[in-house]
């Protein structure tokens, strides 16, 4: 059987090829320590993540090439891709990163940090034949996340509950996933230590209130979702019925398509990454629901996927240089789901 993601990975290769390969504009983030640190040349600040706009962008479409080498990209492509994280993913760049995220503890978190132990879990598991000196390259990186993590949880007094990066359960789900690949059960243990203390009693979440104008997660969807993988199915399916009562109502916001006005305007079309993100939670979530409401999630997903399609590809820069990803999860989402 054929992999749904098979007739879109040679333009999605495409799209992260020309991405990776676009080093300006570039958001550096970089926060200058005195005057002499104030060289934000992209390549020589961040030698393995740079091009994408900006650092978190291009991890996570070097996770997304990882993953589409294993999914049916033609030869050429496959080539170009594998150039690419090759050229980035060597020790000595990867070193330059760890040391750069171990520096400075805020940096990227947790969303940044979050895709990148994915893309250290996506090197771990590729049968590419360079996999396994990516992996190696990305070891380092993975466990400095994993420490500094460790090191805030217990610091965040609340969890944030935004629609954009520093969305609390959005990078947890991701985090834990990969603790889980890469065997580190002290981080798994922490992660459902404080989401069960953050979101367990939560009830009634306020779903008419999404989506504000800049979101690209619904904190919503992104919640359950992270629910989903630190309960267990029975108690998950109590606790989903009490948080979203009416999901996948046919009266449910959160299966509606978002608008997006300006399709050159950064902000604006987070919500084009809204739809995906969608998308791909309510799949995720589609089994615990009952067969009408089943039905009208993966609906809803189609939908939302279908609205984005030309615009992963073929939309404006600050569409095009991180979609992908986004897109290629509600598609390995309704294989996982």
């Amino acid at each position: 059987m054929s992999s749904p993601i098979t007739p879109y990975a040679d333009p999605w290769a495409a799209t992260i090829v020309s991405a990776l390969d676009r080093h300006y504009p570039w958001n550096s983030a970089h926060s200058a320590s005195d005057p002499q640190d104030c060289d934000v040349t992209p390549h020589r600040l961040h030698p393995s993540f740079h091009g994408c706009l900006d650092w978190h962008s291009s991890v996570h479409m070097q996770y997304s090439a990882v993953v589409l080498l294993g999914e049916g990209v033609g030869d050429g492509l496959a080539g170009e891709l594998a150039q690419r994280l090759d050229a980035r993913l060597q020790p000595a760049h990867t070193q330059v990163e760890a040391e750069y995220v171990r520096a400075r503890r805020s940096y990227e978190r947790p969303y940044g940090w979050a895709w990148a132990t994915q893309l250290a879990a996506a090197c771990a598991r590729s049968s590419h034949p360079g996999a396994p000196r990516w992996a190696e390259a990305m070891a380092p990186l993975s466990e400095v996340v994993f420490d500094n993590l460790l090191e805030w949880l217990p610091t965040l007094a609340y969890p944030v509950r935004t629609g954009v990066h520093d969305n609390t359960a959005f990078s947890l789900s991701l985090l834990l996933d990969s603790a889980r690949e890469l065997g580190r059960e002290d981080v798994c243990e922490a992660i459902v230590d404080h989401a069960m203390r953050w979101f367990g009693a939560d009830r009634d979440y306020p779903v008419v209130y999404e989506p504000s104008g800049n979101d690209f997660l619904s904190a919503a969807l992104c919640e359950a979702s992270l629910m989903r993988r630190v309960m267990d199915p029975g108690a998950f399916g109590a606790w989903l019925g009490r948080f979203l009562p009416r999901l996948g109502e046919a009266d449910d916001p959160l299966l509606a398509t978002p608008t997006v006005l300006d399709r050159t305007d950064g902000k604006s079309v987070h919500l084009f990454g809204l739809a995906l993100s969608r998308a791909w939670h309510l799949r995720e979530l589609a089994g615990w629901l009952d067969e009408p409401a089943a039905r009208r999630a993966e609906a809803a997903a189609r939908d939302n996927l279908a609205a984005v399609a030309e615009e992963i590809v073929s939309g404006d820069f600050m569409s095009t240089h991180w979609l992908v990803t986004f897109a290629l999860r509600a598609l390995l989402a309704r294989e996982t789901g």
